[in-house]
């Protein structure tokens, strides 16, 4: 070997190592190896930033914009109900999970049914008070696995189809892919049913300031009109989707008379309800029986970025000991006063009545251009920024129709999937879907910075020709094997190069050195072309083989190692099964 090709080892070896270890940040990592890579001179300086165009990161950074737009439209707490986490324990919503996953995963990309389950699954981490790193590599897996049962599941499956066809004159069809597909599915959620608590709980480190400032006792008031779904509806099926963390505490007829909120009290068209609970909860009562949370919100300016924003009351502001109602607080700053909150005390009274004292948290909506200096003028300060849902917009079913467009175009359509996931959060945007200030901070920077600094490190294996040194050991390797170990040789090969190849790659590489040792042993090429395909699908071993491992990564807050823990056993069953599975449906 040359001295390029041991330096092309050597970085990847250390990066590995590093990664293992732990004691720096991933991107930190990724980027110094980029570095080293080019002071070595494996990686042209020119090409040192290439990563950056590739289409993984353009994959990746669309389907979080995607999964968060998802998250906002309010489906997913629906389809979290149906799920009834409350009557169901982690195992059992772990399964359910694993299996939607997996299914999905079969007839359309695998990084689009993880997108629409993402959302899913964290709320129902929350609603059963467990870390979401407890399903989400799970699901990771379960998406790699069912992508393996149909050709359009995966890119490895319909890379490997085409190469048949130019090696035999025959692609394989689209379920030819099926029953060795399907007995790994069955294998792997089997495992990861059983097996899930070899993960460690992890908790995202941004989420720990999130729950410093989370308070439980907004008080904020909504109306029942004509559209709304809560007319003739009882006061615990309103209470439902809150799920315990929000109450109503009063009602007010329409005439002005308070009715006590008991479970079995029945609510009427024009009843204005106070209610009492964490913000999000709030939100879920008010979007899913469609309230009208203010009297005042049609009187916002359409063209206006609305927003809402969490303040507390400083020392100093003019708003103490006065009530939005005695400041007309809407008409002299066009804010709407959406929730109080104040320690140990519960209000009966209507919102706009309520007095504001020194310390209270309150919920302001208005345009977010005048929201700073507003603020500072009425004295309030502004709480840590995080994901307020209450006053938001929602779209309702927009995000599921694009995301069901984008994978329809890239299923059938023939539209590359990066350009299609691109077009996808771009729709998101426009729709509004997602506020556009809001964009930023669901891309996870440095998961991206990581995948861009890998990219050409990975693409060195080729340029140095260390993978044709590989590729030459392999074959010299496999002529003293017995078919059954030539087969499984192939498999763990492309399992072992998809973490510094990517799968597509992986394929291109591979696929051509199988079916030449395959010839050269008197061997039927197909067994040895569907290793390489479920090989280059199934790494289970790292967060930077495939982008649905990489999507989990930070809403999961794992690390590099922790892949490993789950991912090793599985890649054990994968090829405990897989080889004798070929052999029976592919004889060689």
């Amino acid at each position: 070997m040359r001295t390029d090709q041991w330096l092309s080892l050597l970085i990847i070896a250390l990066m590995m190592g590093a990664f293992v270890w732990g004691r720096y940040r991933y991107d930190l990592v990724a980027v110094a190896s980029l570095l080293a890579a080019v002071v070595v001179g494996i990686v042209p300086a020119k090409n040192a930033f290439s990563g950056f165009a590739d289409d993984i990161v353009i994959i990746v950074g669309s389907a979080l914009i995607v999964s968060a737009a998802i998250s906002r439209s309010g489906l997913m707490d629906v389809a979290l109900r149906r799920f009834s986490p409350e009557k169901r324990g982690p195992r059992s919503q772990l399964i359910i999970l694993v299996v939607i996953v997996a299914v999905l995963s079969a007839f359309i990309k695998n990084i689009g049914a993880l997108a629409i389950m993402i959302p899913v699954a964290v709320q129902m981490a929350r609603k059963s008070s467990v870390s979401p790193s407890m399903f989400l590599m799970p699901m990771s897996f379960a998406s790699l696995l069912g992508g393996l049962m149909t050709q359009i599941g995966t890119s490895p499956n319909i890379i490997v189809s085409r190469l048949r066809e130019e090696i035999t004159g025959q692609p394989f069809t689209m379920f030819d892919y099926t029953p060795v597909g399907l007995a790994l599915a069955v294998m792997g959620i089997i495992f990861l049913a059983l097996f899930y608590k070899l993960l460690p709980e992890r908790v995202r480190e941004e989420t720990s300031m999130e729950e410093a400032v989370k308070i439980k006792n907004y008080t904020t008031e909504a109306r029942i009109t004509a559209s709304s779904g809560a007319i003739g509806q009882s006061v615990s099926w309103l209470q439902k989707p809150a799920g315990g963390e929000a109450m109503v505490t009063t009602i007010i007829s329409d005439g002005g008379q308070k009715r006590k909120p008991l479970p079995d009290t029945v609510l009427k068209g024009g009843d204005l309800l106070i209610i009492e609970g964490e913000q999000s909860a709030l939100d879920k009562i008010v979007s899913e029986a469609k309230l009208q949370l203010s009297d005042r919100k049609h009187e916002l300016q359409a063209d206006k970025d609305i927003s809402s924003v969490e303040a507390i009351v400083g020392e100093h502001s003019r708003l103490i000991d006065l009530s939005a109602k005695d400041v007309s607080l809407f008409e002299n700053t066009g804010l709407n006063l959406l929730a109080v909150s104040r320690r140990d005390k519960r209000f009966t009274e209507r919102l706009g009545e309520i007095k504001i004292r020194n310390g209270d948290v309150v919920v302001l909506q208005g345009d977010l251009q005048k929201l700073p200096d507003l603020l500072r003028e009425w004295g309030c300060l502004p709480l840590v920024e995080r994901d307020l849902k209450l006053g938001s917009v929602r779209k309702g079913a927009v995000p599921v129709i694009i995301l069901a467009a984008t994978m329809g175009a890239t299923a059938f359509g023939g539209v590359p999937v990066a350009a299609a996931f691109f077009a996808a959060a771009f729709m998101m945007v426009i729709t509004k879907c997602i506020p556009l200030r809001d964009i930023y901070s669901h891309l996870d920077a440095p998961i991206l910075i990581m995948l861009a600094a890998l990219i050409p490190i990975s693409d060195s294996l080729k340029t140095t020709g260390t993978t044709d040194v590989i590729a030459d050991l392999l074959s010299r390797t496999a002529e003293m094997l017995p078919p059954y170990g030539a087969l499984a040789l192939i498999l763990v090969a492309a399992m072992a190069v998809t973490p510094f190849l990517n799968n597509a790659a992986t394929v291109l590489v591979m696929a051509p050195i199988a079916a030449t040792f395959a010839a050269k042993l008197g061997f039927q090429p197909d067994a040895f072309l569907m290793a390489v395909a479920i090989g280059a699908g199934c790494d289970f071993l790292t967060p930077i083989g495939h982008q649905c491992n990489t999507l989990v990564m930070g809403p999961g807050g794992y690390r590099f190692g922790d892949y490993a823990r789950l991912g090793l056993p599985l890649s054990i069953i994968v090829l405990l099964v897989s080889v004798p599975m070929l052999m029976l449906v592919w004889p060689i």
